[in-house]
């Protein structure tokens, strides 16, 4: 049919599928899997790695030197973004939204490990101008004699749309392995790269999975635009432009909660519950706020329909580290 664009290895994998006993009896519904892309390293651990060693593997192709990308001051791209850099002996420029008074903790203390180079700015100028501020890096960059690279967040491109094509195919070979198939997959989205792909296989490879993501931050009318511009940027790579729908887009809506990278109380317990139940840690900005949304989800009888769900555990558990304090304190 066409053929994908070529990419660096860096991730560990394929990353197990495991069952989650213990939850399934609890919610009392489908049976609940996980997939562990938490697990495809430990420096660059979680989900953007899969995406990276496409972006990447383009950046080296244009002999750049230099990554530029942005995020959260806990970005767990930002950090897998510093640790692929330093592997490979590239520069890295971060902006974070936030502010260097923060406590050095979790993922910005890998930032600063792995010595990438930081620079912050306002929540406001983040939302507003990050893509302008990381032009004006690179420019300062080439000044010095560097070849820099900008990565969107979240590597969230339309090269970037093929870390979570291959994942859909590594999911299909596991499904024989295991001799189950998944009638739904559910995954946070946080800016829209890792639905974008798996919605993309499973429409070209002719699956039957409904894709469910949960979105963590805006709202699903937003993300429907930002996944169907992800993913008309994705086909200039592959000479291929696949037929869907923005209604066939399924983000699963209402589990912001306070707001984006923001906990509420029953948010973190229900993460301190699934670790004591099943020994599996998600994070507080991104799967444990979508495993709760499908648990009550389930409860409430939404996906009654489905026999076996998967949820993609996308990482993030350095983030974890500087919410510690409010985990016992609910």
């Amino acid at each position: 049919m066409f053929k994908l664009p070529e990419r660096i290895q860096l991730a560990n994998l394929p990353t197990k599928i495991e069952k989650l006993e213990r939850l399934t009896k609890e919610a009392g519904g489908p049976q609940i899997f996980i997939k562990r892309d938490d697990q495809t390293g430990t420096e660059v651990s979680g989900n953007k790695i899969r995406k990276l060693e496409y972006v990447i593997k383009e950046a080296l192709d244009q002999n750049c030197d230099y990554l530029i990308t942005c995020g959260g001051i806990q970005s767990n791209h930002a950090r897998a973004t510093a640790a692929a850099a330093a592997k490979l002996g590239l520069g890295a420029y971060l902006v974070l939204a936030g502010s260097e008074n923060e406590a050095i903790d979790g993922n910005y203390f890998l930032d600063k490990l792995l010595g990438a180079d930081i620079e912050f700015i306002s929540r406001e100028d983040y939302s507003e101008s990050r893509m302008e501020i990381m032009e004006g890096i690179k420019y300062k960059l080439i000044k010095q004699g560097h070849k820099p690279y900008i990565i969107p967040e979240g590597a969230s491109d339309g090269i970037g749309t093929f870390g979570y094509y291959t994942a859909m195919e590594e999911i299909l070979e596991q499904e024989k392995q295991l001799g189950v198939h998944f009638d739904a997959i559910v995954l946070a989205v946080g800016s829209g790269g890792t639905y974008s792909g798996m919605f993309l296989a499973n429409k070209i490879l002719n699956n039957n999975s409904v894709i469910y993501g949960i979105n963590v931050g805006g709202d699903a009318a937003y993300f429907q635009d930002r996944i169907m511009g992800i993913l008309k940027d994705s086909f200039r790579y592959i000479d291929y432009e696949a037929s869907f729908s923005k209604d066939e887009i399924r983000i699963i809506d209402g589990y912001v909660g306070v707001g984006y990278a923001l906990s509420r109380p029953e948010e973190l317990e229900f993460i301190h519950k699934l670790a004591r139940l099943e020994g599996v840690v998600l994070d507080p900005v991104y799967t444990g706020k979508a495993m709760y949304g499908l648990v009550n989800e389930i409860k409430k009888g939404s996906m009654s329909q489905y026999k076996n769900i998967l949820f993609v555990h996308t990482g993030g558990i350095f983030g974890v580290f500087p919410k510690s304090d409010l985990f016992f304190n609910l």
